[in-house]
């Protein structure tokens, strides 16, 4: 589902990322690592928020760097803080709002947005103002539009950070309950152990991929 072929990204004159190559097709994937490790940048690339300074990205044979419209349909990049992403409002115009740029019909928008938001434990907030909601549920709100999209592929870019232990178990509750392939930044190693792989970025490079165990156990030497 997704290939890295020689990836480098720079900023400026300084690599991001250097030489990545690897392919991912397990179901759930970690990504750890340091603050300026490249992780983040990792996860940017797959749905062309960032796009490679040499090599290709490409998710279900798509290229990100020349077909990110296409890329951006099947992948779903929910960020750290939910205002980054949450645009109108009340929640319910704010889960639709990606689905009505696909200009689908009312009566499909509606189910679509109910069934994300009972999914997300927030039926009934369709008329309630985002701005008067806790940080836990604005991430919710985030999380039902784009679940809405029905994308294949979630991205997850240390979701749970400004959360408390409850909103935390909310939001990673919801994620495991989804049949959606999910590629997940983190911080939080406690979140890992029953993932399929888990990747380990140091410095710009992929120091490490192999098992939760094994990784988390490298990781922790590594910051040691």
């Amino acid at each position: 589902m997704i290939v890295l072929d020689r990836v480098s990204v720079l900023r400026g004159e300084r690599p991001a990322l250097s030489d990545l190559s690897l392919s991912l097709d397990e179901p759930r994937v970690g990504v750890i690592g340091a603050n300026g490790s490249g992780k983040s940048t990792f996860a940017r690339l797959l749905n062309g928020l960032v796009r490679p300074s040499s090599g290709t990205v490409t998710v279900a044979g798509l290229d990100t760097a020349t077909q990110g419209k296409d890329v951006r349909r099947k992948v779903g990049f929910l960020f750290q803080n939910p205002d980054n992403q949450i645009v109108y409002p009340t929640v319910g115009e704010d889960v639709a709002f990606g689905l009505k740029r696909e200009r689908l019909g009312k009566g499909e928008i509606g189910a679509r947005v109910g069934a994300a938001l009972e999914r997300c434990g927030l039926r009934g907030f369709e008329e309630r103002l985002v701005h008067e909601l806790s940080g836990g549920e604005r991430q919710l709100v985030a999380l039902a539009g784009i679940l809405a999209m029905r994308p294949e592929l979630l991205v997850l870019d240390e979701p749970t950070t400004l959360l408390d232990l409850r909103n935390r178990r909310r939001v990673m509750d919801t994620v495991e309950a989804t049949a959606r392939r999910v590629v997940l930044v983190t911080h939080d190693l406690e979140l890992l152990p029953a993932f399929d792989r888990v990747l380990v970025f140091e410095a710009g490079r992929l120091a490490f991929d192999g098992k939760p165990a094994e990784a988390l156990a490298f990781y922790r030497a590594l910051v040691s």
